[in-house]
């Protein structure tokens, strides 16, 4: 068994065989693989959902956060995000996609790690800040993470097409219109909730009068990606940014954002331990 708790089992195996059967509608048209990948979702998300209920009830008056339990909340946000698309507009390969990247959210975080908390502030009023910018990242990471595949999606269907080569997997794919619609409708939530995680998180350390921290690299990062996605939707409001310009500028972001994931290591404060 890959952890100790077998309900943490019980959703990575359900979730792995339904990623199975939605690459077997993805490859091969295979519809009755669609129905079931999707009812295993659905049964992975309602396993996730008790799971962190659970949580919520035992740890609410706990200010703090393990990188397990980020890890399976950032995943049931993928996994829910992913059944609105897939109820919405029927976007197999997006939401098989979503998926590929919850499922590895998941699978990567859920290996046992004793101790490895976030700890935060000892100051009740920094307590609650943290515990709403902890909050507001997970959620911004999510929507973002969905708004950088749209915008992967969207460079590979356009330069497919534009070489003139077509494929079985592109006849599985969204529009380009709909995935750049998708990646800025999701961008224009994520960067907002980014924005102020990131104001929650300089507020904590301000009260705390730890004003050095604000120079931390993770902290930089986090900022640096913060103006990115600000000036990139500042270009599609004011000049009309062409879509596909917008899709490589929100890879780049999205590339710092993981670039920040990784740079607990090298932050004072917030390293995972």
């Amino acid at each position: 068994m890959l952890t100790n708790d077998w309900l943490t089992d019980a959703v990575l195996y359900i979730y792995a065989l339904s990623l199975l059967f939605f690459v077997s509608d993805a490859a091969y048209g295979n519809r009755s693989g669609k129905r079931i990948g999707t009812g295993l979702l659905v049964f992975v998300w309602v396993l996730q959902t008790a799971f962190l209920l659970d949580l919520l009830i035992r740890r609410f008056s706990v200010p703090e956060v393990t990188l397990q339990e980020y890890a399976f909340f950032v995943s049931w946000l993928l996994v829910s995000i992913s059944l609105v698309i897939h109820i919405i507009i029927r976007a197999e390969m997006l939401v098989l996609l979503v998926n590929v990247v919850g499922f590895a959210v998941l699978g990567l975080n859920l290996l046992e790690r004793p101790g490895k908390e976030i700890p935060l502030a000892p100051s009740e009023v920094s307590h609650r800040l943290l515990v709403v910018h902890v909050s507001l990242i997970m959620v911004a990471f999510a929507l973002l993470t969905v708004a950088a595949i749209c915008g992967g999606m969207y460079l590979f269907l356009h330069g497919r097409l534009k070489r003139k080569k077509w494929g079985n997997v592109m006849r599985r794919m969204p529009s380009l219109e709909t995935m750049d619609r998708y990646a800025y409708r999701s961008g224009l939530v994520g960067v907002p909730l980014l924005l102020l995680s990131l104001s929650t998180g300089t507020a904590a350390l301000l009260i705390e009068g730890h004003y050095g921290k604000l120079l931390d690299e993770k902290v930089l990062l986090s900022f640096a990606a913060g103006a990115l996605y600000v000036t990139d939707l500042l270009r599609r409001w004011t000049s009309g940014e062409d879509a596909n310009r917008a899709a490589r500028w929100n890879l780049i972001g999205y590339v710092l954002l993981i670039a920040d994931f990784f740079a607990n290591s090298l932050s004072s404060f917030h390293r995972w331990i």
